[in-house]
């Protein structure tokens, strides 16, 4: 009994040894040993060569496509009353200057048969498809045949995913988490002075540079010069709880969320000492107003880590960017946007919340391959004159679009829960109105 339990100190000494040398020490300094850059680069063969095999499966009817499914719609983005003109052209001029018009119907048939066979919203709150499997699901109907020996390979990874990946990844999480409860603790018992903040920096730097290990991120950061200062609101697209690891391993914001039980209140409480992060009861973030006011005074001082906010309110599946909220936008400031986009080669990193919990999306992020990302800080941006909050939240976001690669929509992300507003509609019966009664001069 003895011996087994010599043997399993020193196994248990050895892999924390591992763990501690060349994972810990060099993500605390921000130092990469370039085992990560050869793993990607390991994966990145194995998925080419697993996907040349599938194509050979395939017969020469059937052959995988290296395009991706964009869609099975050809859309037409003109304006209502384009299309509508075009349906009347053959029509007396007389008409074409107002009234109803029985062939008006088929504008709305088609977008309503559009809406039925692919909505654009609801499709933006699930997986992206693949351009090539990356053995682990498949998100591509093109993905069909199995041969024997991208089975051997696929059933090697499952082992080394589940049999040494993820014991490797919990354990450098659950250092990162308890390093980040404790040493917030302790932080938040100095007095305020530059010694704390820094400190409080260092320790919420370190600690989420460890967590992003936990989850073998490959991260690139672009334009390092725009990165956003104190006194700022620091604002990005949103496609996973894992943006704020990925954001925080180059640098420390203020949190901006509800205060929340368990675990993450512990989490939160911490934090709180150590850094004036903004937390709300839950009855507090239904007033507007004391949200705008304790963000103000946050901006409003210097001296305090830059906010960061998600204004789409949701996840959106890296494929997209949905409308921006304006409230962070009325606050006033400067505003630095940030674009993520994720690699969905080496794993999926969008949340679905309403298909899986917290603790299952966490176990599929710890049982990828990778999570690869690029960062773009663009350009410092802040309300011109005259400029309402609503189109100023609109050029945020058509920038962090064009930046990202990221398809522009003007639907709110909240119907991924909720139905359309009416506001929606009855804008739709506006223009409407004003092409029969006569109003619109296009006609």
């Amino acid at each position: 009994m003895e011996d087994f339990r010599t043997v399993a100190y020193n196994i248990f000494s050895a892999w924390l040894s591992v763990i501690i040398v060349f994972i810990m020490l060099p993500s605390m300094f921000g130092i990469s040993l370039g085992i990560s850059e050869v793993y990607i680069k390991i994966l990145v063969k194995t998925i080419e060569w697993a996907t040349l095999r599938l194509q050979k499966g395939f017969q020469e009817k059937n052959k995988l496509r290296m395009i991706p499914s964009n869609g099975i719609i050809q859309r037409d983005e003109s304006p209502m009353e384009t299309e509508i003109v075009g349906l009347r052209q053959t029509r007396s001029q007389c008409l074409q200057r107002g009234d109803f018009e029985l062939s008006d119907a088929f504008y709305f048939s088609k977008k309503g048969f559009e809406a039925i066979v692919e909505d654009e919203v609801t499709q933006r709150f699930s997986s992206e498809e693949l351009i090539s499997w990356n053995l682990l699901t498949r998100t591509n109907y093109n993905f069909q045949y199995l041969s024997f020996r991208v089975t051997i390979i696929w059933v090697l990874g499952m082992f080394i995913r589940y049999c040494i990946l993820l014991p490797l990844r919990v354990t450098l999480a659950t250092i990162g988490i308890s390093w980040l409860v404790v040493g917030a603790t302790l932080v938040g018992q100095l007095p305020s002075s530059r010694v704390k903040n820094w400190l409080s920096e260092k320790v919420h730097l370190v600690c989420c540079r460890i967590c992003g290990r936990a989850l073998s991120s490959a991260i690139e950061y672009h334009n390092k010069e725009n990165r956003p200062k104190k006194g700022g609101i620091c604002v990005a697209n949103h496609t996973s709880p894992i943006d704020i690891i990925i954001l925080a391993n180059d640098g420390c914001y203020a949190m901006v969320g509800q205060v929340h039980g368990g675990l993450m209140g512990v989490i939160q409480r911490a934090m709180a000492r150590a850094c004036p992060h903004v937390w709300f009861e839950r009855s507090e973030m239904r007033d507007r107003h004391l949200v705008t006011k304790r963000l103000t005074e946050h901006v409003l001082d210097k001296e305090k880590l830059p906010i960061l906010i998600f204004p789409e309110g949701t996840c959106i599946n890296n494929t997209s960017v949905m409308m921006f909220k304006k409230g962070s936008f009325e606050i006033g400031g400067t505003i630095y946007p940030v674009a993520i986009k994720y690699d969905p080669q080496f794993g999926d990193a969008f949340w679905n919340s309403s298909k899986y919990s917290m603790v299952s999306y966490l176990l599929r992020m710890m049982t990828s391959w990778a999570i690869k990302c690029n960062v773009w800080y663009l350009p410092p941006m802040t309300r011109q004159e005259g400029e309402n909050a609503v189109d100023f939240a609109n050029r945020v976001k058509s920038a962090i679009a064009k930046q990202g690669g990221l398809i522009e929509l003007p639907w709110d992300g909240g119907l991924k829960r909720d139905k359309v507003k009416d506001s929606f509609k009855e804008e739709q019966q506006k223009n409407y109105s004003k092409i029969i009664s006569g109003q619109n001069n296009g006609l």
